[in-house]
């Protein structure tokens, strides 16, 4: 399995109490990197999986509460790892809400909840992680997408959800020409359903779902110093799924 050498790295991956989060926080850890373990409402979990990481390899770890939607909790949040394991250097920003009902049954709430998670979220943890990741120029933003953003999917169900993940892919390549002269990549990770998910399609691409190894093989090779001329990108993990084939 793909390694990326992180000793002596700090890493921050959002959502990372359980499912997707957790699996890369623990890779990420037995890379060699510090890990910040963060969480919402989750606290147990983290715990868990700070301790875990712990066992796989990392030198230090913790958690950090934060709700990824509100600017002051983001700071708090940054200056609380910043204080106890130093800079951020790999920034994985995992967090994202479903509305998984029609359209037009939800609420303005549920679309503000899903876009705030997915992309405003995304945008202040990167734009908190930027200052020390430019100073020191070096630095690593993974966001996890989705795999319809390329694909043109349109669908009544998880519209808002479609909708936002777009988002997160043009900011992803934003942020990627914004930072091209800083000794940063910028790139997103984009599965269709992972074996972690809530619901499932009928059928599988493949015959099966995406497991966390899966995109953890991604986000090692967008971590890597060795690929550091590669940002901007967007890796599709769907197993060839097409929109047409749900």
């Amino acid at each position: 399995m793909l390694r990326a050498d992180l000793s002596g790295r700090t890493a921050l991956v959002t959502g990372s109490a359980k499912g997707v989060g957790r699996g890369i926080a623990l890779a990420l850890a037995a890379d060699g990197a510090n890990v910040a373990v963060h969480y919402h409402g989750s606290e147990a979990a983290a715990h868990a999986t700070a301790e875990e990481a712990e066992e796989r390899g990392a030198p230090d770890t913790m958690t950090v509460q934060a709700d990824v939607t509100d600017e002051a909790s983001v700071d708090t949040a940054f200056d609380a790892v910043e204080d106890e394991l130093g800079e951020v250097d790999v920034l994985v920003n995992n967090v994202g809400d479903f509305a998984p009902s029609h359209w037009a049954e939800q609420d303005v709430a549920d679309w503000r909840r899903v876009y705030e998670t997915n992309l405003v979220g995304t945008m202040l943890c990167a734009r908190r992680a930027l200052p020390g990741m430019r100073e020191q120029e070096w630095g690593r933003i993974v966001n996890v997408g989705y795999s319809s953003s390329e694909k043109g999917l349109v669908a009544p169900k998880n519209f808002p959800y479609f909708a936002a993940k777009t988002g997160v892919l043009m900011f992803t390549r934003m942020l990627a020409a914004d930072t091209q002269s800083d000794g940063i990549t910028v790139n997103a990770v984009s599965p269709y359903v992972v074996e972690t998910s809530d619901e499932f399609p009928e059928e599988a691409p493949r015959g099966r779902w995406a497991d966390i190894g899966d995109l953890v093989q991604v986000v090692r090779f967008f971590c890597d110093a060795d690929s550091d001329y590669v940002s901007g990108e967007n890796v599709e993990v769907d197993g060839g799924w097409l929109p047409e084939d749900v």
